[in-house]
């Protein structure tokens, strides 16, 4: 809008509109310091109740600065809050005056009190640059003509799923240099064979952002060392190398493209893990790998006697009233994905026909498939049973406790989700009950986690998740 001086020291003072357009616009400035007004949290307060889009942002930027505020002292507040993922140089400031008189010839509107505000700070702060940082265009305008700094907020970007849980995965790339994953690592190495697994007993200093159940491997695509860590202290570690299901070693006829998704189905065929959660992008494989893992256990392997697959009933846009019919009938209309994935994974390569249309197939994977309403699920114990909840991020975190804790005995619970799509308007990425299943779970031996990146459907649907 209008060339800038900036100085070394910058505060970018944030409209209520910019963070309503991205709630991870707090960390979106780097080593610079951002300040949030008064006058935008008493706008974040009006904005906070209903049901529409606008509602649920300004519900998840309050609940983000609740979390930011609520492990620090009032003495922190007031020299500002460390922002993690900007080095911990980037802080958060609040900017409240008790006397703050409304700019000469001006109505005591929200604008012109957050322009007060601004030019206030500018003139406290003459050792640093202070920008308002607005998407309102006629704010920008007025801005300028009183000669406070201001710019356009320009860095769209949506709630990733890495933003509101841990990845799982820990990926060594070979540097420049040629340094390999264990001369990063600078730890002694033991390998025994176990029961025809092979571990690696690791001694020296752990890496901090390891965890229990997490995939350790040197590369994204076609790794020669993929390894799940099931022991952990800070001194120690042991690594369980994984199958390799990317050739001929395929579960139900599915093969993993990369690292995560080979991860994704060790973790989906481990009798040692009992909890497991997928996050990704719409294409990723999520729903299709685990029914393939599912269909193998259930009826080859025997290892379940069922297969439960369920998922909240929540449209994306409005809702299209009661249905007739029984609870698989009710659920039905919510089902595609997983009719969809059934028609994939019973599809002949050679012909492309499927056998899913098929009544015969139908009745034999329907005897041992119950599509259930999370609804009616309380009170029961599911045994030998594989339960699949798709589109775990619509449920809350006692929801889906009310669902893991129905699991008997020999039951694995897979839950499915991407916080980018939570259609609920109660809830978002950081309060939904997805991220709080993975971070709850994260230390314990016998839950996983991965997030997966790579979308699988079209290019079409590739270039919609980079662009759009």
């Amino acid at each position: 809008m209008v060339r800038i001086d900036k100085k070394a020291n910058r505060l970018y003072v944030l409209d209520t509109n910019v963070l309503i357009h991205d709630p991870a616009a707090l960390y979106q400035f780097e080593e610079h310091d951002v300040v949030i007004p008064m006058t935008v949290l008493e706008e974040l307060d009006k904005h906070k109740n209903g049901i529409r889009e606008i509602a649920r942002t300004a519900r998840q930027i309050s609940r983000t600065l609740s979390e930011l505020t609520s492990e620090v002292s009032f003495d922190e507040i007031q020299r500002g809050i460390p922002l993690p993922g900007t080095g911990q140089t980037g802080r958060l400031r609040f900017l409240c005056y008790n006397d703050l008189r409304p700019l000469d010839h001006l109505d005591d509107t929200p604008d012109n009190r957050l322009l007060a505000e601004t030019c206030r700070l500018r003139d406290e702060r003459p050792d640093a640059s202070v920008i308002l940082v607005s998407k309102d265009i006629n704010l920008r305008v007025k801005a300028a003509a009183l000669n406070v700094p201001v710019e356009d907020y320009l860095n769209d970007r949506v709630f990733s799923d890495s933003d509101a849980m841990i990845d799982g995965v820990k990926v060594y790339t070979p540097t420049r240099d040629g340094k390999s994953l264990w001369e990063a690592l600078n730890v002694e190495v033991q390998v025994e064979r176990v029961d025809h697994h092979t571990f690696y007993e690791l001694s020296g200093d752990m890496p901090e952002d390891w965890h229990v159940g997490m995939l350790v491997s040197d590369s994204d695509n076609g790794a020669d060392f993929e390894a799940i860590v099931r022991e952990l202290t800070p001194r120690s570690a042991r690594l369980q190398l994984l199958t390799n299901y990317r050739h001929h070693a395929g579960v139900w006829g599915v093969h993993a493209h990369d690292s995560r998704q080979n991860f994704t189905l060790n973790l989906l065929m481990d009798p040692e893990i009992d909890l497991v959660t997928i996050a990704g992008n719409a294409g990723t494989g999520k729903t299709f790998m685990t029914l393939a893992t599912a269909f193998q256990q259930t009826l080859d392997s025997k290892v379940f006697e069922r297969i439960v697959f369920t998922r909240a009933p929540i449209p994306m846009g409005e809702d299209i009233g009661f249905l007739p019919g029984t609870e698989e009938e009710k659920m039905s209309p919510w089902m595609g994905a997983f009719h969809d994935n059934m028609d994939n994974l019973l599809r002949d390569e050679k012909d492309g026909t499927s056998s899913w249309s098929e009544g015969a197939t139908r009745q034999l994977i329907g005897s041992r498939v119950q599509i259930r309403s999370p609804t009616f699920m309380r009170g029961r114990t599911l045994n030998d049973t594989f339960l699949i909840i798709d589109e775990a991020q619509n449920f809350t975190p006692k929801q889906l406790k009310s669902l893991i804790s129905r699991a008997g005995r020999n039951t694995k619970i897979v839950c499915l989700g991407n916080v980018g799509q939570i259609d609920t308007p109660y809830l978002t990425a950081n309060t939904c009950g997805m991220a709080a299943v993975v971070e709850r779970f994260r230390d314990w031996a016998h839950a996983g986690h991965v997030t997966l990146k790579s979308v699988e459907r079209s290019r079409l649907a590739l270039a919609a998740e980079d662009l759009l």
